[in-house]
């Protein structure tokens, strides 16, 4: 059954929020509008015509992710799980955002190709190019509708809508400034929402701390009534301890934070599409490692009101009409003034759009791009795609609505959003990883690994778990050990392929392996490159550092 509101989680708003509200509506429409002047090829309306600067671009990246998947999703974690949530930003986002922005944007960026699956047509074929394509156009769909139905959360609890109507109104409204704009009206109110998001969320937090008694009054309740490892970030995760999140050390590492996080950052295009946005390779390559540094400092904004909500309604989640997902609003009910609460609610809002339309504008991109240009519809003039893509962008909003029903079946929608990583995501990693290393690695292999990873780990979360075979405690559990096998199966299936197949001349390989070079690299050097704020490296290493060091609280 989908899940509905609770009957009493109404918002206390009045005339000065829903002001706030409009004037923040009109903010986004005028961008989509003010965009829509510069749409004139096709390459404008996907990549921004490759002219943003980095520092766009970054804020972007982050704020693209920064949608259902963040806050209610992340907050929906904290109250579940605790301080294991944590793993999620320092050991699942930092170390592959670092990865992606020095090792894999020289080639995406050098080889000019406006899609990942692009990258995989050039690689290993059209047959690999086509099944990822279908398959990462179906993720962004379902993801989509996680996001439409957080935002229709939102929207009930403002307004008192049915779910159905706050679904489609919702949609409908992202759907005018996406299909106004392209991708430069979505990357540009990721901005503006970055910065209303945080607007939102740090009062919030700061308010929820106070009302609990500060971090020790926070802690002291927590681990009073939910044990010492529910404030810990590796508290009880020794192989065959028990502990909330249900997952060993083994699997958080190999399942969280290499294959779900290598394959999420590495490979989802809604987000690898704002750095193929940037004015050149430098900038493309500090896109992700200036959203790095913000990513650090999310779990402030987003965990702890989680926490927080736990400690106000101890009993959210345990069948007393409140879920994990009610988490934020719940707080910002009983928390927030009027005014302030305005604020919350926009910056609520703004990320569940941005996370949207992030995917919305992906969809559009693959879809027109390497389906119906690639396969369909060959050799049109330009302004025939431009005008499919607008359509497709309509298309993958009503989709979008039917999947959020799917969404609103979890309680959790982390949970949810896991799971479709470990069956779209990690298949498409293990294909990326060995391809760009090992210049044997053959067409027939990119398609079959693929395809059998993707397998492989429905096969584990559906038969295996879902059916109970196999005993795993939590949903989390499960997805960390479905990406674990989808990567060991994809991997084996490409070994084993590769030995009995033909591979690509090494001269066709030119920009696609690691150790050969793309003609698309060939740029002139950015002028100021020699300051350090423009040094990939030196950036990618701090961000390391710096999560590192966030670590050392939650681990005493």
């Amino acid at each position: 059954m989908p899940y509905q509101l609770a009957q009493d989680l109404r918002l206390p708003t009045n005339a000065l929020d829903y002001a706030i509200l409009a004037i923040y509506f009109l903010v986004v429409l005028g961008v989509g509008f003010a965009a829509r002047r510069s749409v004139k090829t096709s390459l404008d309306f996907f990549l921004s015509g490759r002219s943003l600067p980095a520092w766009v671009t970054g804020l972007a990246f982050v704020a693209a992710n920064l949608g259902a998947l963040e806050i209610l999703g992340m907050a929906a974690n904290g109250a579940q799980y605790g301080a294991y949530t944590v793993h999620w930003y320092w050991v699942g986002a930092i170390p592959a955002m670092v990865f992606l922005g020095l090792v894999m944007m020289p080639f995406y960026y050098g080889s000019r190709v406006r899609s990942v699956p692009e990258f995989l047509l050039h690689r290993f074929g059209p047959s690999s190019h086509l099944l990822s394509a279908i398959l990462f156009s179906a993720a962004s769909v379902l993801i989509a509708g996680v996001n439409l139905y957080a935002l229709a959360i939102v929207l009930e609890a403002l307004l008192g809508w049915p779910q159905w109507v706050s679904i489609v109104v919702a949609g409908l409204f992202v759907l005018l400034y996406i299909t106004l704009g392209g991708l430069s009206s979505a990357i540009y109110n990721e901005v503006v929402q970055f910065f209303v998001i945080l607007a939102g969320l740090i009062p919030l937090t700061v308010v929820g701390l106070k009302r609990v008694g500060g971090w020790d009054g926070l802690y002291d309740s927590l681990t009073g009534s939910r044990g010492e490892n529910f404030m810990s970030a590796w508290g009880g995760t020794g192989i065959g301890s028990d502990n909330p999140l249900g997952a060993n050390w083994l699997t958080i590492v190999l399942g969280l934070g290499f294959a779900l996080s290598f394959g999420y950052w590495t490979t989802n295009f809604a987000e690898v599409q704002r750095a193929l946005s940037a004015k050149n390779l430098s900038a493309a390559q500090r896109t992700p490692l200036i959203a790095a540094f913000p990513k650090i400092f999310i779990p402030a904004i987003v965990v702890i009101p989680g926490l927080i909500a736990l400690v106000v309604s101890p009993n959210i989640g345990r069948g007393d009409g409140l879920q994990y997902n009610d988490a934020i609003p719940l707080l910002m009910r009983d928390l927030l003034p009027n005014g302030v609460l305005g604020v919350a609610v926009t910056g609520l809002l703004a990320a569940f759009m941005a996370g949207m339309a992030a995917n919305v504008s992906s969809f559009n991109t693959v879809f027109t791009h390497d389906v119906w240009r690639a396969y369909l519809v060959k050799n049109r003039p330009d302004e025939y795609y431009v005008v499919t893509a607008r359509v497709v962008t309509a298309i993958g909003v009503l989709l979008g609505m039917g999947t959020a029903f799917i969404a609103a079946s979890f309680s959790n929608i982390m949970n949810y959003l896991q799971t479709l990583f470990s069956f779209f995501n990690v298949p498409l990693f293990t294909v990326f990883i060995i391809g760009m290393f090992w210049k044997r690695m053959t067409p027939a292999a990119g398609f079959w690994g693929l395809l059998a990873g993707t397998v492989a780990a429905m096969i584990n979360y559906f038969w295996f778990y879902r059916a109970g075979l196999i005993d795993i405690p939590s949903d989390q559990g499960a997805n960390f050990v479905s990406a674990i096998i989808a990567f060991v199966v994809g991997a084996i299936v490409v070994l084993v392929v590769t030995l009995f197949t033909r591979p690509r001349p090494v001269e066709q390989l030119a920009g696609l392996v690691y150790g050969t070079r793309s003609p698309g690299l060939e740029e002139l050097p950015e002028k100021g490159d020699e300051a350090w704020y423009r040094r990939p490296a030196l950036l990618g290493w701090g961000a390391i550092v710096l999560a590192a060091l966030c670590y050392i609280p939650f681990s005493l």
